[in-house]
């Protein structure tokens, strides 16, 4: 993909950064979580991952780090992250760019893991803390990635006993500004499977809003 025109500097987009660079210091400060952290398997320190900066168009919304990125700090490194690029039709230089492409979990640190080696789900303290602070700090995002229930709540209001394959099956309702997907992890290869409409309908307009937003 062919890199576009990057925003023109000015007072506007000074004050959005410097804005949206103390949001995120903040968080990556943020140790709110260490002692339920050291309780887990891992007994892991924070390290919160987050990327972006205030000229970003698109927002991947994710649940939370997995213990591959509590340790390298780079998300989406994986075979997740290859399958979540090629649903968006891009490459790792694209992905990774800050100027263009956010990357906020729903809560920022791996959360550890529970009794049969699964990751724990994301701590709802960390959206209570920081969420729609950073939302606030990040005005040029005009399309959402929302991935998995637990984000698909926060910014969708998904209600209650709904699932996530009903969630992403509407996501028309959504659309353009916010498209609802399932976890790009391996452990959905049978999901997709199961709901083929997802590839045949949702990724050709992903990769096109992608594309018209970069």
């Amino acid at each position: 993909m062919t890199q576009g025109p990057r925003p023109r500097g000015g007072s506007g987009n000074r004050e959005a950064e410097a804005r949206l660079a103390a949001v995120q210091a903040a968080i990556r400060g943020c140790r709110h979580c260490a002692g339920r952290f050291a309780q887990t398997r891992t007994a892991h320190a924070p390290r919160p991952v987050l990327r972006g900066r205030a000229s970003a168009r698109i927002l991947v919304a994710s649940q939370a780090p997995g213990a591959r990125v509590q340790a390298s700090g780079v998300p989406f490194d994986d075979a997740s992250g290859r399958r979540l690029r090629d649903w968006m039709g891009i490459g790792p230089d694209v992905f990774y760019d800050e100027d263009r492409i956010a990357i906020a979990p729903m809560a920022f640190c791996f959360p550890g893991y529970d009794a049969k080696g699964s990751d724990l789900p994301p701590p709802k303290v960390c959206a209570g803390l920081w969420r729609a602070e950073l939302m606030a700090a990040l005005p040029a995002v005009g399309l959402t990635l929302v991935i998995g229930q637990y984000a698909q709540g926060w910014h969708l209001g998904r209600a209650r006993g709904r699932s996530l394959t009903d969630t992403v099956r509407d996501w028309r309702a959504h659309a353009p500004s916010v498209v609802p997907l399932p976890h790009p992890s391996w452990r959905n290869t049978a999901w997709l499977k199961r709901n083929p409409w997802f590839e045949e309908e949702v990724v050709p307009w992903l990769r096109d809003a992608v594309a018209s937003r970069l």
